[in-house]
């Protein structure tokens, strides 16, 4: 089916598409070209195109020459018009900081952090060669060295995280629950909220879930950086192993064990449930990898929690992903089927409340 114009410009979508990469193409010579002490006319931008994925900001694929050099970048911005939760000023200089820890991230080179140049607060950084998509991790045969050795890697990044300084003045910003408030307490009063706030029927698991937790919550109140959405998906890899961490947006100051058990949760496992840590490995090799790297010694209990509330996180996720269907803002098939996987976490929640401590 032909579309119309909008009413008053014969230009066809694919034409305004054009012009709009075309001009965002030209604000990112500009923001290039103030950080190289350079001329516009001196930046010579190649191949920008949308990338797939990016589920809360956009992604952008594009080659940069300046000076002589070409640079393999990617472009990860605010949505225009929207007003983002967290701050791409923030997350470049996490990622700075990370990259001196020694944990495996792209490098970040130009910010925009008010997207006072670009039109929307933005940051590019290198384009990392490799993969991201989970399935073909676990199943490809050229990826069996990988499925070897990345949960010891994934592990040994983690204690590079966490070794963060949260007082490092180049991250102040980062949120963190009040000082006097237990980070695990803090975690599973905010689900429960939004749980009641979201379900339209009954819950009994996820009430269940919500007083098991609150009767185990670990008398800790060790607070670390905590990447915040730490599994695969978010990371590259190649035939090697890891490559680089991705999706710093969720970043913030808690528990450390808070990362251990979300790479353990049952979703991040598509289907490989015989290996609890993303469908590749053990939780005895990725806490022992921890702990070698310099991670602090884990303990069982409460790692068990965090896993524990890290599904029933999950839960609440699917619940609002429906709710977005059933509440008529999107249409969309993909929405109402991610809602009828809180069974799945539902289920899993049983299994692990089941266990023995």
């Amino acid at each position: 089916m032909a579309t119309s114009p909008p009413q008053g410009t014969d230009e066809a979508p694919g034409r305004s598409a054009a012009r709009a990469a075309g001009e965002l193409g030209a604000r990112l010579c500009t923001l290039i070209a103030r950080a190289r002490g350079e001329t516009p006319g001196a930046v010579h931008l190649h191949d920008l195109r949308r990338m797939a994925g990016g589920a809360s900001r956009e992604l952008w694929s594009l080659d940069v020459e300046i000076g002589g050099e070409r640079l393999a970048l990617v472009l990860r911005r605010d949505p225009p018009g929207r007003v983002g939760e967290s701050d791409r000023g923030l997350e470049f200089r996490l990622l700075r900081a990370a990259a001196s820890a020694g944990v495996p991230v792209p490098r970040v080179l130009f910010c925009d952090a008010t997207g006072e140049t670009t039109g929307s607060p933005c940051f590019l950084m290198e384009r990392v060669p490799g993969e991201t998509l989970a399935r073909r991790l676990l199943r490809d045969a050229q990826f069996a060295t990988a499925r070897r050795v990345m949960t010891a890697q994934l592990g040994a990044t983690l204690a590079r995280i966490h070794s963060l300084d949260p007082a490092d003045p180049a991250l102040a910003g980062l949120p963190a629950t009040p000082a006097d408030v237990l980070p695990g307490r803090a975690d599973v009063v905010s689900t429960a909220e939004r749980a009641r706030t979201l379900a339209l029927e009954p819950h009994p698991v996820l009430e269940l879930a919500e007083r098991w937790l609150l009767a185990r919550i670990p008398a800790r109140n060790r607070r670390t950086v905590v990447h915040g959405d730490f599994r695969i998906g978010n990371v590259i890899f190649d035939g090697e192993g890891l490559r680089s961490v991705l999706d710093w947006e969720l970043s913030h100051v808690g528990d450390p064990l808070e990362d251990l058990a979300w790479l353990c949760a049952r979703t991040w496992r598509f289907g490989s449930d015989a290996l609890p840590v993303g469908g590749i490995g053990t939780r005895e090799e990725l806490v022992g990898a921890y702990e070698a790297a310099g991670g602090e010694k884990v303990d069982p209990s409460a790692l068990r929690f965090w896993e524990v509330a890290a599904n029933f996180r999950i839960a609440v996720v699917w619940l609002n992903q429906s709710r977005a269907f059933l509440d008529g803002k999107v249409q969309s098939v993909e929405l109402a089927s991610l809602g009828r996987r809180t069974a799945e976490s539902e289920d899993e929640l049983l299994r692990l409340m089941r266990e023995k401590a």
